[in-house]
């Protein structure tokens, strides 16, 4: 059995981090080597007890934990999990903090009970384990230039991600052109982080990008973000797509699966697609997948150099359902030609 993870938790309330710290030390691959309420004792911590993650709170007196994070970045880079409030403004500064380089980022619960905490915790653990065995990306992102108008062949882009892919998107998207191939991206996200992203998202890219919406014809030219966590997301009618959505159970925890997705348009579109598993937590695509490859789409994943969390798309790969492994700066451009004439 490996060693359990190192973790550090900073937060101003007294509370949050008593109860943070006990729900935590309850998992085994876990321990939590101190607490801090401020920047400054974090600074300590961290150069004392060299945690392997920190949890950090977005709301701190003195230096806010936005502020911090940027330092952390600069000064010693490590897999950082921001914790806010779930309100406009903490959706703004999780965006943020999101392109700085956090791993993930963590709703804080509004209920402060350890029940609710004990509920939230196993969610917790998963994403301190995966930050440890992630990787850390420092922010060199230069303004990437859109490729020229696409010769469109009739393929769709279909695309699995994380909250933590939002910084992938956003190396990702802007080399597509105006009239790029329908894409759908799947990424569960908050409700109250939705708008900011796509709003975020629509500013840095050529084409349109839209929430997507029971009934809504997929076209080309626009970004279809499926993020509702009430609903899975499918597509039917090939090849007059329209896109569905299923208020159905979990798949194996995951609501919107990316799995039933690809499972769905290897009936569907077949090999009309063209499918990729990106930076995220867990194993979810992996099975549908499998059924989209046997169909003849093309599938591939990040590779693990520029993934930072990996382990989504080495699921992918161990399982052998994919065509390549792609790194980040080359994707765009391996998606779109598979979608040229």
């Amino acid at each position: 059995m490996s060693d359990p993870v190192r973790v550090l938790i900073v937060d101003d309330s007294l509370t949050m981090r008593t109860l943070f710290s006990e729900v935590l030390d309850s998992f085994d691959n876990i321990q939590v080597v101190g607490v801090a309420a401020n920047a400054d004792e974090a600074r300590e911590r961290i150069t004392e007890l060299s945690p392997q993650v920190i949890t950090l709170d977005v709301e701190m007196p003195g230096m806010s934990g936005i502020e911090f994070l940027e330092e952390i970045m600069k000064e010693r880079p490590m897999p950082v999990i921001m914790l806010s409030t779930l309100t406009q403004r903490g959706a703004e500064i999780s965006l943020r903090a999101l392109e700085l380089g956090a791993f993930e980022c963590f709703p804080k619960p509004q209920n402060v009970t350890l029940e609710v905490f004990k509920k939230l915790g196993p969610k917790l653990a998963e994403l301190i384990v995966a930050a440890a065995g992630g990787k850390i990306r420092k922010k060199t992102r230069q303004r990437k230039v859109a490729k020229d108008e696409l010769e469109w062949n009739g393929k769709m882009i279909a695309l699995a991600t994380s909250t933590g892919g939002v910084d992938a998107m956003l190396d990702i998207l802007p080399e597509f052109p105006a009239n790029c191939p329908p894409t759908l991206i799947v990424q569960p996200l908050d409700d109250s982080f939705t708008e900011i992203y796509l709003t975020r998202l629509g500013s840095a890219i050529k084409p349109q990008v839209k929430l997507a919406k029971d009934g809504a014809k997929l076209k080309q030219g626009v970004i279809y973000i499926a993020s509702d966590t009430n609903n899975h997301v499918v597509i039917d009618r090939w090849p007059d797509p329209t896109i569905r959505l299923l208020p159905k159970e979990p798949v194996q925890g995951h609501r919107p699966s990316a799995s039933l997705l690809f499972a769905a348009l290897a009936k569907t579109a077949k090999d009309d697609v063209v499918a990729g598993i990106l930076t995220g937590v867990g194993d979810d695509g992996v099975a549908g997948m499998r059924a989209l490859k046997a169909s003849g789409a093309f599938t591939f994943a990040q590779d693990q150099e520029t993934a930072i969390a990996g382990d989504a798309p080495r699921a992918a790969r161990d399982a052998k359902v994919i065509d390549q492994e792609v790194a980040i700066g080359d994707i765009a451009s391996v998606v779109l030609a598979k979608c040229q004439k």
